[in-house]
């Protein structure tokens, strides 16, 4: 029988301090009982000769020196079985949908490791997000971590329903699952995410993790390990290929600077706490793929960067762990172009693995350089033109500033459930490209020309 200690010192925002216990490990489950009865859930942050601190999952209201704490020797466990897909669960894991409580057929701790660099299978099969932005420009590769940067009141949430519902690897039937992490959301928020995912039938291959911005700020924490956990459970063990959206990542930060600021701890840049960088990491690099395992995990991480600021340390240090980032535009938004990925600062550093021939199609890579190239050329002139006037530019000016218009119209803007596939992508690319002179496309060999240009297509000899 373990025992029961009333030896609580100082209760300060979600973290208690117990002193005068016997030794207790980091990580470990703990329960205190008020005075009234109620037990709430908690765990070891930090632990010393002298003094316990234990930040308290349910919120200290109720708490007073008087309440009995009880260390149980356990950790956090996630219970886990096939039936969890979907399912809908709190922030801590605990049903939401109204369902009875997860038979387990196996309890796993959510504090996991990343995974072993030598044990790591290199990304290559494409996914395909039905987006054309990101397939076409900024390829997405199973394994891969790739978040997207966004603004305040941005439609990144849509984006990532977009994202969870129409993700597929083409050519093969393999079982597919999406693990929705929601850290500190609006009840609005969350019955849009309901909503969609009802309406859409993707809750039936989803687990969702729903953490309300009214739900203690510590449950917020342990979210992404939830879902992480649940993600490592059906890849590793039940062979499926799991993508995790996390959003808000703003959110989750907020929180570790909170129990920083709870902790006394000497914060870091702009108040964040100096290990935050480990923290993430610590979630990131939980995606991949094994050697020797069937299955994958590949993650979306959502962020608001603070301000529109991409150099804020929330985006500046999820940038240094993830391979790349997609980043939504306010100005493409106050066009009305959906969905707002700007794709010039955007990049997906393993897109060369996930493209070309035997993954999407041979002139993939090409023809994605040479529309970034004139798209980028396109807004630079849009600078020139307010300066000198559009009648000042040259004819070539001119046709690159109407090809930037028709990219963004065209290429860029698609419907909320417009599904496109590569080959639907690549040939909008293509007939974008045909409003230019053939003698300008420098960066695509011309067997490609010859092969699929509209000019062409239709007398391309097959080989």
């Amino acid at each position: 029988m373990t025992k029961e200690y009333k030896t609580i010192t100082e209760i300060s925002g979600p973290l208690v301090f117990v002193e005068k216990t016997e030794p207790v490990g980091f990580g470990e489950l703990v329960e205190i009982r008020t005075a009234s009865g109620e037990v709430k859930r908690g765990q070891v942050l930090d632990t010393s000769d002298e003094i316990v601190v234990v930040q308290v999952f349910e919120g200290t209201g109720g708490l007073s020196k008087d309440s009995s704490v009880r260390f149980t020797g356990d950790v956090i466990k996630m219970p886990l079985s096939p039936s969890i897909i979907g399912r809908v669960l709190s922030g801590s894991g605990r049903p939401r949908d109204g369902g009875p409580p997860i038979v387990p057929e196996v309890e796993r701790e959510i504090i996991g490791a990343a995974i072993n660099p030598a044990s790591r299978e290199k990304p290559r099969a494409f996914i395909q997000t039905g987006i054309s932005t990101i397939d076409g420009t900024n390829t997405l590769v199973r394994g891969q971590k790739l978040p997207i940067f966004s603004g305040a009141g941005l439609p990144h949430n849509d984006v990532a329903l977009q994202i969870a519902r129409q993700a597929k690897v083409l050519g093969e039937a393999e079982q597919f699952a999406v693990v929705f992490c929601a850290m500190g959301i609006t009840n609005e928020e969350a019955q849009h995410f309901m909503a969609d995912f009802e309406r859409t039938g993707a809750l039936e291959r989803a687990v969702i993790f729903l953490n309300l911005a009214d739900d203690p700020a510590v449950e917020r924490l342990l979210t992404p390990k939830l879902g992480l956990t649940t993600a490592e459970y059906l890849a590793f063990d039940l062979d499926m290929h799991v993508l995790v959206i996390y959003t808000d990542m703003t959110n989750y930060c907020e929180s570790l600077r909170q129990m920083g600021a709870a902790r006394e701890e000497v914060p870091g840049r702009r108040g964040y706490p100096g290990y935050m960088y480990t923290d993430l990491a610590t979630n990131y690099e939980r995606a991949g793929i094994i050697k020797g395992k069937k299955g994958s995990i590949t993650q979306f991480p959502i962020l608001t960067m603070p301000g529109d600021d991409i150099t804020h340390p929330i985006p500046d240090l999820s940038g240094y762990i993830t391979e790349g980032q997609l980043i939504v535009s306010r100005e493409l938004h106050r066009k009305g172009i959906y969905p707002p990925i700007d794709i010039r600062p955007s990049l997906s550093r393993l897109m060369n693995s996930g493209i070309g021939a035997g993954h999407t199609r041979e002139d993939h890579r090409a023809v994605s350089d040479q529309l970034y190239a004139y798209y980028a050329e396109g807004c630079d002139l849009r600078g020139l033109a307010a300066i000198v006037g559009k009648e000042a530019l040259s004819e070539r000016d001119k046709l690159i500033l109407e090809f930037a218009d028709q990219f963004e119209r065209r290429f860029v803007n698609q419907g909320r459930d417009e599904d496109r596939s590569i080959i639907e992508t690549l040939t909008i690319g293509w007939e974008l490209l045909s409003m230019l002179p053939e003698s300008m496309l420098t960066r695509i060999d011309d067997k490609y020309i010859k092969k699929y240009h509209p000019k062409y297509a239709g007398t391309a000899k097959k080989e």
